[in-house]
């Protein structure tokens, strides 16, 4: 019979790494939900803040669980800093069929809010106008 332990403990999560730009004005994700989208940025911290999100504004946060869902519905696009190919936001954007990128490192310190960005869902890539 196995045991499991009575509490599970790891090492203390890190936050925003440097962005990383490859080259030219673009930075490298891991695209979860395909297509195209342009639009102005809004970084959204917490899902309290929805309400700075305009209707065809691409959403930018650190990560998202299902209190970011009714934001998704005024989004054009996604960009998560964290996050993984099943995560809850990937999954709801393809639902959705927002172009999603996720695991974008330091996304929230790179991109200004209000900044025009392409989200390019099938490259994995988001393009700083």
């Amino acid at each position: 019979m196995l045991i499991p332990p009575d509490s599970i403990q790891g090492d203390k999560a890190t936050r925003s790494q440097p962005a990383i730009i490859p080259s030219g004005n673009y930075l490298q994700g891991v695209g979860a939900a395909a297509d195209k989208a342009t639009g102005t940025a809004r970084l959204i911290n917490h899902p309290g803040e929805g309400n700075k999100l305009q209707p065809g504004e691409v959403l930018v946060t650190p990560s998202t669980d299902p209190g970011w869902t009714p934001l998704f519905l005024k989004a054009c696009a996604v960009i998560m800093e964290t996050g993984g190919y099943i995560s809850h936001g990937a999954i709801i954007a393809r639902e959705y069929g927002i172009p999603t990128v996720i695991n974008v490192p330091g996304v929230m310190k790179a991109i200004q809010d209000g900044q025009i960005v392409t989200v390019d869902g099938d490259e994995g890539r988001v393009i700083l106008e």
